[in-house]
C-alpha cells in the first residue's frame, strides 16, 4: 500500500506548483487557485506521511520530488507554454529512469 500512497502523493505534487502558478498572475491574487495549491500541499505530505511508514525515507522522498518534477514539467510544458525540447525531454527521462531505478533497488 505504500506504493499506492507514494505514487499519489507524487501526483498531487503536480497540483500545488500549477495552483500557485495560477494563484498569481498580473491581475492579482486568485485565492481559489492558492487554496487548491495548499490543499494539494496538504494531501501529498500526508500520502507521503502514510508512504514512509513502508518505504525507506531516501526512496521515498526521491521518488516523491520526482514524480512532481515530471509531472510539473509535463503540465508546463501542456499548459503553460513551457518550452518542450529535446534536452529537456532527456534529463527529465534520466528523471524517470533514477525512479524506476530506486524503485526496483529498494526491496519492497
Amino acid at each position: 500500500m505504500g506504493w499506492f500512497y507514494l505514487i499519489i502523493a507524487g501526483i498531487f505534487e503536480w497540483g500545488w506548483p500549477a495552483g500557485l502558478k495560477l494563484g498569481w498572475t498580473d491581475e492579482g491574487a486568485h485565492y481559489g487557485w492558492i487554496s487548491f495549491a495548499v490543499v494539494c500541499m496538504i494531501i501529498s505530505g500526508g500520502l507521503l506521511l502514510l508512504a514512509l511508514r513502508t518505504i525507506p525515507m531516501g526512496t521515498a522522498y526521491a521518488i516523491w520530488t520526482g514524480i512532481g518534477a515530471v509531472g510539473t514539467l509535463i503540465l508546463g510544458m501542456v499548459f503553460f507554454g513551457e518550452a518542450a525540447t529535446l534536452a529537456r525531454f532527456f534529463f527529465v527521462g534520466l528523471i524517470v529512469v533514477g525512479i524506476l531505478g530506486l524503485k526496483l533497488s529498494s526491496g519492497h
